[in-house]
């Protein structure tokens, strides 16, 4: 019976491994499929900025997508969210966008370092691009946002929304892109990677798997001697 038992473990346990080693190069695929939709999105021009009637269908397939908005600018509203890039610390500047068809929207204008943080106070018509980007609720990393005291560690759409007043709010924002000729806020900062690490890890997976099959056999040749 401990034998049986013994055995009985050691297949379980060589089965686990090759089920991981086989998800892993499943999510492999998966992760090449979705690297090529984004770059497809990311090369196809801008398309008008989703408007109510498409919120309640975005979601995680949309982000990355080129979108544009027309509207008015209300820099006199931004927000600042603590950020750090390789400009170091600093802030996104998330301005709200009252569109011409009846709906604000949240744009992240860009990267600003501490020293330079500044309200504008005078709206202007804007034609603004960029990448679609889903709300970041609750905050950063072992910090949350504190609306009260207007301290941001995430882009939270519907906290920022709330705390600024702005009515019918887009759930979603945009990354903008950067523009020529403007130094700060620099936009076109978004960092579009896909950690791709899958393959090693089926390797490594099937590799356990194969150790611990030989072993067991190794010890089932040596009882058969015996």
């Amino acid at each position: 019976m401990k034998r049986v038992a013994i055995a009985a473990l050691l297949t379980l346990t060589v089965a686990a491994l090759v089920s991981l080693g086989v998800w892993q190069v499943q999510r492999r695929a998966w992760k090449h499929d979705l690297v090529a939709q984004v770059d497809r999105r990311l090369a196809a021009p801008p398309i008008d900025a989703p408007g109510p009637a498409a919120w309640r269908r975005i979601g995680p397939a949309d982000v990355y997508t080129r979108i544009i908005v027309h509207g008015i600018l209300r820099a006199d509203r931004q927000t600042f969210v603590q950020a750090v890039t390789g400009y170091g610390p600093g802030f996104w500047v998330m301005a709200p966008v009252e569109t011409d068809r009846g709906f604000t929207l949240l744009v992240n204008r860009g990267f600003v370092p501490q020293d330079l943080r500044r309200t504008a106070r005078r709206p202007v018509p804007v034609t603004i691009s960029g990448l679609l980007r889903l709300s970041e609720p609750g905050g950063g990393f072992l910090r949350t946002n504190d609306p009260a005291a207007d301290r941001w560690y995430s882009r939270d759409v519907a906290a920022i929304a709330a705390r600024r007043s702005l009515g019918v709010v887009a759930p979603y924002f945009i990354d903008g892109d950067a523009r020529p000729g403007e130094s700060w806020p620099k936009g076109g900062l978004t960092i579009v990677t896909f950690p791709d690490n899958h393959l090693l890890y089926a390797i490594t997976w099937f590799t356990m798997a194969t150790l611990l099959a030989g072993t067991g056999l190794r010890m089932a040749w040596r009882r058969r001697r015996r």
